[in-house]
């Protein structure tokens, strides 16, 4: 345990911090035009920097007319020439690390390159104006006069031909400086163990007697865990085996759907939660006040930023605005052009501004259909994929169906729900829902690893419509016909909830 003192003089340098932040938050225009230029001069002699005349570029205008808006797939081939160990591709320095995120329509897995500059600029910076921001606003916070307790994903790191890949908190872990590891718990040995199920008990063994102060994760995995620490102390709450427990850090996943069960767990009326946007791509924004919803969007990580209004949204052919250009409350897709070798990359995240001065965000949702509830991403592409392979190995023939989540609560895994209706059914329905899960673990590393040993996300649930269901639901929204379809995935269970309630009713 540290001292008190100690926890003086680490929240005093961390909030000197705030101080620098003033210049982005006074001149955010300013301060991204620069950070754009500074990318491009950086990388004018890379192979994309000749591709694109990078040295010719001056203003942002010559930048979007010259760099088209790409997604994961057109990038894929200069990304495996760098992970067999080529340089000087997008990024003049040497990239070595690539972050494993979840897949696209074409592979099952995506690779992002992580320069130096991105761990030190972006992902280390924003772990510490993380802190800055806490400790700005909670002038009593005791944060490290105890530990806090972080959680990653998969967190194995793996070496292939010249380069490394992993999940990305296995790759900060890794580079973390060796102070890092003091404030921190479990162990870093413990933190990079890969199989998932050892790890937690590890993490429990070596936390359950230490002083945690604060938490960091994912939602879905932390509930677990804490559940888990419950069911091995016997205690009835978190706060009986960790007492100064102040904060929780999350990102991810939409938090509202686990926030009643982490306030049951976490029975403190003045305990906080702070949000976090991350992914492998970059570190984004920070929620910067206490108790809201809102995140300041951060302007100086070496991340330039281009929105594309999503009632315009055409993929690769969308027109992008600089951050000067957005409007409040009005839906748009994220392009980023990072210090990680990204060149106006469609993250495939949208967002809406809530507060222009300054900057403040809150995640809407993917560009495309998908489920994210507890980190698995699934995508349509994955969906139709893995519904095709079961039809096709059973003789079914599915006319409409939906998915929704079953979310977690203390006595029970999370999961997703199918509404399914078949013109042929198939013989056995055990037999199709575990060709379907199967198929969906092949096509989305994600889903597989939320699916491993049941540990997060339970075996789908599938109900069988009874015929006509879904023509007498859009009926009964007055959606027939035209355009309208049936919505494919959805975060919510209410589209479930209507079919549910009309397949009872005779």
């Amino acid at each position: 345990m540290a001292y008190p003192i100690v926890n003086s003089i680490i929240s005093w340098f961390l909030k000197k911090r705030k101080h620098q932040m003033e210049l982005f938050l006074k001149y955010p225009n300013d301060v991204q035009k620069e950070l754009l230029y500074n990318l491009i001069e950086f990388a004018q002699d890379t192979e994309i920097g000749k591709k694109y005349d990078f040295a010719s570029i001056k203003f942002y205008k010559d930048f979007a007319k010259k760099v088209p808006i790409q997604q994961y797939e057109s990038i894929e081939p200069l990304i495996e020439r760098s992970r067999k160990g080529e340089q000087n591709i997008f990024w003049p320095t040497q990239i070595r690390w690539f972050a494993k995120s979840s897949g696209t329509t074409n592979s099952k897995s995506k690779f992002i390159p992580v320069s130096s500059e991105a761990l030190e600029d972006c992902h280390f910076n924003a772990g510490k104006d993380m802190l800055c921001l806490y400790f700005n606003n909670n002038e009593d916070a005791q944060l490290f006069t105890g530990k806090g307790l972080r959680l990653g994903g998969s967190s194995a790191v793996y070496q292939d031909n010249n380069s490394y890949f992993g999940d990305l908190s296995a790759i900060i872990i890794e580079n973390l400086p060796f102070w890092a590891d003091y404030s921190s718990a479990p162990k870093q040995e413990t933190a990079l163990m890969s199989e998932w199920e050892s790890k937690i008990k590890a993490i429990i063994d070596e936390t359950i007697n230490e002083d945690i102060t604060s938490l960091v994760g994912v939602p879905s995995w932390m509930l677990m865990l804490l559940n888990k620490v419950l069911e091995k102390t016997g205690k009835n709450n978190i706060l009986e085996v960790w007492p100064n427990l102040e904060v929780y850090f999350h990102g991810g996943v939409n938090f509202n759907p686990y926030r009643e069960q982490f306030k049951q767990l976490i029975p403190k009326k003045d305990f906080k939660y702070y949000e976090i946007y991350n992914a492998s791509e970059g570190f984004f924004a920070i929620q910067d006040v206490n108790n809201s919803l809102d995140l300041l969007l951060m302007l100086d990580y070496g991340i330039f930023y281009e929105f594309i209004p999503m009632d315009k949204f055409d993929g690769e052919n969308s027109i992008a605005i600089p951050l000067s250009k957005v409007e409040l409350h009005k839906n748009y897709a994220m392009v980023i052009t990072t210090n990680g070798g990204l060149w106006r990359y469609l993250i495939g995240d949208t967002v809406e501004f809530t507060s222009l001065s300054p900057y403040r965000i809150r995640v809407t949702g993917r560009t495309k259909h998908f489920i994210n509830v507890f980190g698995e991403e699934l995508m349509v592409e994955n969906v139709e994929k893995a519904m095709q392979h079961a039809c096709l190995l059973t003789g079914a023939l599915v006319l409409d169906y939906t998915v929704a989540p079953i979310f977690m609560n203390i006595d029970s895994k999370g999961g997703h729900e199918w509404m399914i209706e078949f013109k042929k059914q198939p013989e056995n329905i055990e037999y199709f829902t575990e060709l379907l899960d199967n198929a969906l673990k092949s096509v989305n590393s994600d889903y597989e690893a939320k699916r491993y040993h049941n540990l997060t996300l339970a075996m789908p649930k599938i109900n069988v419509a009874k015929p006509g269901l879904f023509y007498s639901w859009l009926k009964k929204r007055g959606k027939l016909g035209g355009q309208h379809k049936v919505p494919r995935l959805s975060n919510t269970r209410d589209f479930i909830e209507e079919l549910l309630e009309m397949s009872y009713v005779n």
